[in-house]
């Protein structure tokens, strides 16, 4: 029989940002307490938002922390950080992880540590992982080092997101989606944002607590999100239609761009330093030679670009799949001349999902939500945004 845990406050040291998960914080507590009986292989798996990549640096910060995760001392700051020397974080930068990212990293693994208690490897978005990058992180699960641990972070427990084999040689932590109340919390106790804003926050970002301080932030997140969320009630012809098509893709290419920009600049600017370029004498034939890794960054730069353009438009989808879920809701209840038991995705925005609800039904909310999730698949197999979101909007057009 399982205790519940109750939420009471954040969590201390390391585990404070891991929100509104007691009984995760609980399990992971316990297997720091006893190193002996370590599982070699974890999978965090939950819904966007509910912080697995968040309790997986926790969890190793506290694996490296002598004290288990103080969140003080020199191991626990270093690996949330970023900078520890045995815990190796792989990231997708592009579409997929590659296998060559992943045997680099599984070498190092390999290794004993060189500073800390194990040698920790957190694997995030492991769902992007090619069929060969899998196969390599499996054959170092099967056998692994007696000192090395495995955090790989995914949506779920699909094999289209961890293969069975995988999973199967892996200890499960799952997360749920934080309370809205314990987002708000934790937005106003570390980011300082004024109380009325985190509330709002918290809730239009339905419990996603990375967006929800991004939109509590930054007013352009605001008012890009009202613009999705204006789209629905504005198609009413094929014209309207085809100009919401553009603004979609035309905003998720500048959010990707900005983003781009910042990032791709430095790295470009150190790779050049690196190679000596600009500089007289040996420094030029160094730089000559380094023409390659140059190429080779601007590869590796323009597939990130790819997928921050696709995790934006991607996010815009939700939104939109999220307001016809509302319209939904709402003509069930008025079918039931209720009041609402499940609470909106979008609560700011309940008129827009009566106004929908009157004008499209239950049976039209449930067709225009087919069509976004058509059009998110059609986006994973590569079919050109601008073809694709054309065929969404024209698919939501609202009735004459």
């Amino acid at each position: 029989m399982t205790t519940a845990v109750p939420e009471v406050g954040p969590a201390p040291g390391v585990w404070a940002d891991v929100v509104g998960q007691p009984a995760v914080v609980a399990e992971l507590q316990a297997a720091v307490a006893q190193p002996a009986s370590m599982t070699h292989a974890w999978l965090f798996t939950g819904p966007p938002g509910s912080g697995r990549s968040v309790a997986a640096r926790a969890f190793a910060a506290a694996l490296q922390c002598p004290a288990g995760g103080d969140g003080s001392c020199h191991e626990c700051r270093t690996v949330l950080a970023g900078s520890h020397a045995d815990v190796h974080r792989v990231v997708p930068e592009g579409l997929s992880i590659g296998v060559a990212e992943v045997r680099q990293i599984v070498r190092t693994a390999g290794r004993a540590p060189s500073q800390g208690r194990w040698q920790i490897v957190v694997v995030e978005d492991a769902d992007r992982m090619t069929e060969q990058a899998s196969n390599t992180v499996l054959k170092m699960l099967e056998e692994p080092p007696p000192r090395t641990v495995f955090l790989l972070c995914a949506p779920s427990l699909h094999p289209d997101d961890v293969p069975v084999t995988i999973r199967s040689r892996c200890r499960v932590v799952p997360l749920r989606t934080p309370r809205i109340e314990a987002v708000a919390e934790v937005l106003v106790r570390r980011d300082g944002i004024d109380p009325a804003l985190a509330a709002w926050s918290a809730a239009a970002a339905g419990g996603h607590v990375g967006r929800a301080r991004h939109l509590a932030r930054d007013e352009a997140a605001r008012l890009s999100r009202k613009a999705v969320l204006d789209i629905p009630l504005s198609l009413v012809s094929l014209a309207a239609c085809l100009n919401a098509a553009d603004d979609l893709v035309a905003a998720a290419k500048d959010e990707s761009d900005k983003t781009s920009a910042e990032v791709d600049a430095v790295e470009t600017d150190a790779v050049k330093a690196s190679l000596g370029v600009g500089a007289r004498g040996p420094g030029v034939a160094a730089a000559s030679r380094g023409a390659g890794q140059l190429k080779e960054l601007e590869k590796r730069q323009k597939s990130r670009a790819t997928r921050l353009g696709r995790d934006s438009l991607d996010r815009a989808l939700v939104d939109l799949a999220a307001l016809y879920r509302d319209a939904l809701v709402v003509s069930a209840a008025a079918g039931a001349a209720g009041e609402l038991t499940v609470p909106l995705a979008h609560p700011d925005r309940r008129s827009d999902a009566v106004e929908l609800a009157r004008r499209i039904g239950a049976e039209g909310a449930l067709r225009r939500i087919d069509a976004v999730l058509a059009a998110r698949t059609a986006l994973e197999q590569n079919v050109k945004p601008q073809i694709a979101v054309e065929a969404l909007t024209v698919a939501l057009r609202l009735p004459s």
